[in-house]
C-alpha cells in the first residue's frame, strides 16, 4: 500500500479514494467474529441489544476503485450481525469487478444503470430494477455496459453464515482492475450525495 494512503484507502492529501481493496488486499478480514463470555452469554446479549439499529450510510465511505467501488454497510466485524453482509457496489463507466467464485449465494438489486454478469462463461444482462442472482460455486464477474454512466447495485449475501459453517472455499481468478476503463477516466464515485433517490 502506498505510504500516502491510510487503512481506509483514502489519500489524506488529495481526498481521493485509493485502490485499497476489501477483496484482494493482503490485510486481514473478519469473516466471522468471536463470541465469548460466560456460559449464559448474558453479556453478549446485553452488548447486542445495546447496538444501534440504524446505521447512517452517509458515514460509511466507499473503498476500492477505479472501476468497481464498494461501500460496506453491515458485516460481522461491525459487531452488529454475525451471519449477514450487506454492501453497495458502484461500477464506473465501463467498469468491471474482480472475477471470482465462492460457496455462498448473493443477490444484487440493481439501483441504477445497465450492465451484465458473466457466470461460468454465460452472459446475463440487467438494468435498474432487476435482481441478479449469483448461485453457489459459480465463477462470476459484474460489468457496467455503459462507457459514459455509472451503475449501482445493493448486494445482499449470507457469506458469513457459510464461513460460520466451515464452508470456506472462495477463490479470486482475476483481481479488480487498478486503472480506469476507457471512458471512465476521472470518474468520481458518488460519495456525498444529498438525495439517494433514483434520478433520471
Amino acid at each position: 500500500m502506498d505510504a500516502k494512503q491510510n487503512k481506509g484507502g483514502e489519500n489524506p492529501q488529495s481526498g481521493a479514494i485509493g485502490n485499497e481493496s476489501h477483496y484482494h488486499s493482503k490485510k486481514d478480514r473478519v469473516f466471522v467474529r468471536d463470541i465469548k463470555g460466560k456460559y449464559s452469554l448474558k453479556d453478549e446479549l446485553d452488548r447486542l441489544r445495546a447496538m444501534p439499529r440504524v446505521r447512517k450510510g452517509s458515514e460509511i465511505k466507499f473503498n476500492d476503485g477505479p472501476q468497481a467501488f464498494s461501500r460496506h454497510y453491515v458485516e460481522p466485524k461491525d459487531g452488529i450481525t454475525q451471519t449477514f453482509h450487506l454492501h453497495m457496489e458502484e461500477y464506473g463507466p465501463g467498469g468491471r469487478s474482480q472475477k471470482h467464485g465462492h460457496v455462498n449465494e448473493a443477490a444484487f438489486y440493481i439501483l441504477d444503470g445497465e450492465g451484465y454478469e458473466i457466470h461460468d462463461g454465460i452472459r446475463y444482462d440487467w438494468k435498474a430494477g432487476d435482481i441478479a442472482i449469483v448461485h453457489n460455486n459459480c465463477v462470476h464477474q459484474h460489468f457496467n455496459a455503459s462507457s459514459t454512466k455509472p451503475a449501482r447495485a445493493l448486494v445482499i449475501k449470507t457469506k458469513p453464515m457459510y464461513m460460520f459453517m466451515n464452508m470456506l472455499f472462495q477463490h479470486q481468478v482475476e483481481p479488480r482492475p487498478t486503472v480506469a476503463a476507457p471512458g471512465g477516466e476521472g470518474f468520481q464515485v458518488r460519495e456525498e450525495e444529498d438525495n439517494y433517490n433514483h434520478a433520471d
